[in-house]
């Protein structure tokens, strides 16, 4: 119950479905009550927000700097376990298999077969448990595009119970003690998981996916006009400080690179 009301008080405090709410709320005051100035700036209000977060250069820019917290794994270091937090999915078995996994799932996995193919004998954990309506769990589909890939299901574990990041620590952790392991997830994500991580006693070593902050050349009108590309960017920062908001809630807020 708990979990089912945080993700909708959650999404409804997210940039678009806030925004939404408070324009909602200026057309009611101008239609409905003598507030027609304080309808108007509510609605003036929202608008222009909406516009300045689909725009790449005010989006990007504040994605990066949560991005920017882990570089692209390049280390030499050996390991046994490589992690691949859960994401959006779906399980539609007409699909070709990696369509299921949707918006920042699939990256992760493909950032998580590069590393398994520079770690020979590693076995692949994928984590999430299933949603509410669907019989594949997140974990058993990252695991099926998995075999698709190339990787044997000998190399694959799932761990398909866990509902939320802090519980896939959890999980790891009974599945594999504190033995050093990739953890691969969203770069946007990865600040945030990673206190989840040390803060249950474990040993990742974070490899940053689905890098969406961009720094390299554009066509100059994909920086001008707005794009709900760019809003999704504004999207993952306010998905990401409501999650770092929770966890200092919850007293797991200590930064990791510190301890």
């Amino acid at each position: 119950m708990l979990f089912t009301l945080k993700k909708y008080i959650g999404g409804m405090l997210l940039p678009l479905p806030l925004l939404l709410l408070l324009m909602g709320i200026g057309l009611a005051l101008v239609w409905f009550t003598r507030y027609q100035k304080s309808g108007k700036a509510l609605m003036s209000a929202g608008w222009l927000a909406l516009v300045l977060i689909s725009l790449q250069p005010v989006a990007d820019g504040m994605l990066r700097p949560i991005e920017q917290t882990y570089p692209t794994w390049r280390g030499t270091q050996q390991v046994k376990y490589i992690v691949v937090l859960g994401g959006g999915y779906t399980w539609n078995d007409t699909w070709a298999p990696s369509s299921n996994l949707i918006n920042n799932s699939l990256p992760r996995l493909t950032e998580a077969v590069r590393l398994w193919r520079l770690n020979p004998g590693a076995k692949m954990i994928f984590t999430g448990a299933a949603a509410v309506t669907n019989p594949v769990s997140t974990a058993e589909a990252g695991a099926r595009v998995a075999e698709t890939l190339g990787i044997p299901r000998s190399d694959i574990m799932t761990l398909d119970t866990a509902k939320d990041t802090e519980e896939e620590a959890a999980a790891v952790k009974q599945a594999i003690g504190e033995t050093p392991f990739l953890l691969v997830t969203s770069a946007s994500h990865l600040p945030r998981a990673m206190i989840f991580f040390r803060h249950a006693g474990l040993n990742p070593l974070p490899a940053p996916a689905n890098q969406l902050a961009i720094d390299s050349p554009l066509n100059p009108w994909e920086r001008i006009i707005p794009s709900p590309v760019w809003l999704m960017h504004s999207d993952r920062v306010g998905y990401e400080t409501l999650g770092r908001v929770w966890q200092w809630l919850k007293g797991s807020s200590g930064d990791p690179r510190h301890e």
